[in-house]
């Protein structure tokens, strides 16, 4: 059985890491409205783009003269994976769970002949992806210095991508991030960013409203799609800070509650061990006396 000196001192260990994990979770609770508020501003207006180039694209289809970045080259031998995740830990499963989901996507990809390339956003992927994957990692990111996101990060990274399908580096680039649902769940998610993925496709309604645009729908979309990439890298972004928060959140509270429950464990266990001791120390004594 521990001393009573030692399990004092793992009280006051315990008690120590309560108080840390505590404000942690303050902290947390703190940045994830602000987070919250700014992935709320973000979403319709990422949905928004997403709903005019589908209704430009509608005009376009069967054009052999559409923009690549809409129609892809031609080939899918080549993928690009932007896995982004958090810079730091002590946020649960977060990074985890995006880090095996880029994991699965990269055996997939591999299992069917295709060649995969990996664009990191975070250390914590980078670092977990770097173990098994080190040789296909072509370029990471960091914004561990960066207080708050802004779009200006998220075009440094679109920049990047847009280059690099330029050169012929790549033919299909996929986003996978962790969307932002509620304090206690994130999900993992997978979205194709070259070519465009046009959700719903053109209206086949004959009262579907006709739009004439000016100028063509492919000068249009020459300029759209390339923000586009950036506008979906911001959201994502955004996105994985609600959702790195609300993760440390929920991590920090089931810390605080555990190490609540440690010590009252520990502290049940202190005051059985000082009545062990009185009553040895009881024992001793009336011993000594009837001895003499």
């Amino acid at each position: 059985m521990a001393s009573l000196k030692a399990i004092r001192t793992r009280i006051a260990s315990v008690t120590a890491t309560r108080k840390i994990t505590k404000a942690m979770q303050m902290v947390a609770a703190s940045r994830l409205r602000r987070a919250q508020d700014a992935v709320t501003a973000a979403r319709p207006y990422a949905e928004k783009m997403n709903s005019v180039i589908a209704s430009l694209a509608a005009g376009l289809e069967g054009n052999p003269g559409a923009p690549t970045l809409l129609v892809g080259n031609g080939s899918d031998q080549v993928h690009l994976l932007i896995v982004a995740t958090a810079d730091r830990g002590l946020c649960g499963g977060f990074n985890t769970n995006i880090a095996r989901l880029a994991r699965q996507k990269i055996l997939e990809l591999q299992r069917d002949g295709k060649k995969v390339k990996l664009l990191t956003i975070g250390r914590k992927g980078r670092d977990q992806l770097k173990r098994r994957f080190e040789s296909l990692i072509v370029a990471d990111y960091e914004h561990t210095g960066i207080k708050r996101i802004g779009f200006s990060n998220a075009q440094v990274i679109g920049r990047k991508v847009l280059e690099m399908f330029a050169a012929g580096e790549f033919d299909v680039a996929t986003l996978i991030y962790s969307r932002f649902k509620s304090v206690i769940s994130q999900i993992p998610t997978a979205q194709q960013l070259i070519p465009a993925v046009i959700e719903g496709g053109p209206a086949k309604s004959a009262a579907a409203t006709v739009y004439e645009y000016e100028p063509e729908e492919s000068e249009i979309l020459a300029e759209l799609l390339p923000r586009n990439i950036t506008v979906q890298i911001f959201r994502a972004l955004l996105e994985n800070v609600a959702g790195e928060f609300g993760a440390k959140m929920s991590a920090m509270d089931s810390a605080t509650r555990n190490a609540g429950d440690v010590i009252d464990a520990l502290t049940v266990l202190r005051n059985r061990t000082r009545q062990a001791q009185i009553t040895k120390e009881l024992i001793e004594i009336i011993s000594g006396a009837e001895a003499l």
